[in-house]
């Protein structure tokens, strides 16, 4: 008997004449991790939405449980047994942790009435069983964008699922939240669950997966078994974009300027630990820590998202008030936030009003001027290097590389001087990283600065000048030179 609980035969998939998926073939077995990777744009998020029957494919077969099927409804997925935990928000911010577990699956006690204890109950031991620091009564919107991801996790697992796929599920985590969630993974699949596993993170490849399909523009380049040696990585970089891609970015050195950010003294609360550190035009100061260690609690307050207990902002030594993001907006402090689509974008808008909307005032009149507007996106577009078939397509339907590079050009389009990048490229493709890397450094070379949070451990050495080490809300270790390196900075981590 047959191992394969799914296999995928010649799908295809095209939308208003562009291909999205072609002749793509693949199986998962049962108690499988088989990786599906590939670029921004190479048509994993459209085999997904086929899998889940939010698509139905051009052409092509799908086979599960001895039957054939030309592509599914939702409902039909639902029932086979195949489950999602995609990588946006999906989660009700005003409900509980436990409501949003069981939404649409509510434990009725007697109608119209839900049995609030038994759901509580059951939802408090599915967060258990992930071993998630989580209060189900707790609202999801009050919760970390890493305990988010757990809160989606818990909602797939209560459908029993057979099929769980899995879109970037660790980018909301820090190297040790990462390696949890892996384990967690690897638990699923002793189980018996078989897991598709959509990920940019190679390394991520070569612990978990059994197998590794690449795509590339659509098309099925490759299906490699791990070996007695593992996943051969090299080979994985070579089919996602036909060449050899080092696991650390090489960067040109820019000169240091003048200091333009000072910070001295700064509490986020009244109980936390005054904070202080400066960035010099020309320089990325990069901020390591982990997940709930305060990093970006710190960024929000310089942006003026929260408010801070206490403490002085200075830019190139005048001391500034920042209560809002207008205040730091008028004195020229930006932020890429780690949540591009829930705080950066307008999603169902076109990519001009995205750029715009950060300086209405270079085109507002009596009414918007569009040809200016047109004339300055256009020129923030090449700057970036932004790719659409057409700007005037909504910004949910461009890649999460394109996305990130739309939310950039916001803030030049602002002539902004610091810029406060959070997780810069977070579910974002090996090719798009470097081209939002050469966008920072063309920032540094035109004077600006950076300072950048980030989770991924390459990116913090390869990109920063200096780092500061965040620990339970206080700096705990300011590292230059050769001191920046991985074990120096997990040791002032932990």
């Amino acid at each position: 008997m047959s191992n394969v609980i799914l296999k995928v035969e010649g799908l295809s998939k095209s939308f208003a004449g562009v291909r999205a998926l072609q002749d793509v073939s693949f199986e998962i077995q049962r108690g499988e991790v088989h990786a599906i990777c590939g670029e921004n744009g190479a048509g994993k998020s459209t085999l997904i939405k086929i899998l889940t029957g939010a698509l139905r494919p051009d052409s092509g077969t799908i086979h599960m449980d001895s039957n054939t099927y030309n592509g599914f409804s939702p409902g039909e997925a639902h029932k086979l047994g195949i489950q999602a935990i995609y990588q946006e928000n999906l989660l009700v911010a005003d409900m509980s942790v436990a409501e949003n577990i069981f939404a649409g699956e509510e434990k009725i006690f007697r109608l119209p009435f839900i049995d609030y204890k038994s759901l509580y109950r059951e939802a408090q031991g599915v967060i258990e069983m992930l071993g998630a620091p989580i209060d189900v009564h707790e609202k999801a919107g009050e919760l970390s964008v890493a305990n988010q991801q757990y809160v989606k996790i818990a909602r797939a697992l209560i459908f029993s699922p057979r099929v769980l796929i899995m879109d970037e599920p660790t980018t909301m985590f820090n190297k040790t939240g990462a390696n949890e969630l892996l384990g967690i993974v690897k638990d699923l699949k002793e189980k018996g669950i078989s897991i598709i596993y959509i990920t940019h993170k190679l390394e991520e490849m070569e612990v978990i997966a059994d197998r590794v399909t690449v795509l590339r523009d659509g098309f099925t380049v490759s299906c490699r078994e791990r070996g007695s040696e593992g996943i051969d990585l090299g080979q994985v970089t070579k089919d996602m974009i036909g060449r050899q891609v080092d696991l650390f970015y090489s960067r040109d050195k820019v000169e240091r300027g003048c200091e333009l950010l000072r910070v001295v003294d700064l509490k986020v609360t009244p109980e936390s630990p005054p904070v202080s550190f400066n960035v010099h035009r020309g320089e990325v100061l990069g901020i390591a820590g982990m997940v709930g260690s305060g990093r970006t609690e710190i960024a929000q307050a310089l942006y003026g998202a929260t408010g801070k207990a206490g403490g002085a902002i200075y830019m190139e030594g005048k001391e500034i008030r920042i209560r809002t993001p207008k205040d730091a907006l008028e004195n020229g402090i930006c932020m890429i936030t780690e949540d591009r689509q829930r705080t950066g974008l307008l999603l169902d808008m076109q990519i001009p009003p995205n750029v715009s909307i950060s300086a209405l005032d270079k085109i507002k009149g009596v009414f918007l001027n569009l040809k200016a507007e047109k004339k300055g996106v256009d020129e923030i577009a090449a700057k970036v290097n932004l790719k659409a078939l057409d700007f005037q397509v909504d910004v949910k339907f461009l890649s999460g590389g394109n996305q990130q590079k739309v939310v950039i050009g916001k803030w030049l389009y602002k002539n902004a001087e610091l810029f406060i990048f959070d997780e810069p490229t977070r579910g974002i493709d090996v090719n798009s990283k470097t081209e939002i890397y050469a966008i920072m450094v063309d920032l540094l070379k035109r004077g600006k600065a950076i300072i950048m949070i980030s989770s991924d451990m390459p990116e913090l050495i390869s990109i920063s000048d200096r780092v500061i080490v965040i620990k339970r809300g206080a700096v705990a270790a300011e590292l230059t030179g050769e001191e920046i390196s991985e074990e120096m900075v997990i040791n002032s981590t932990i």
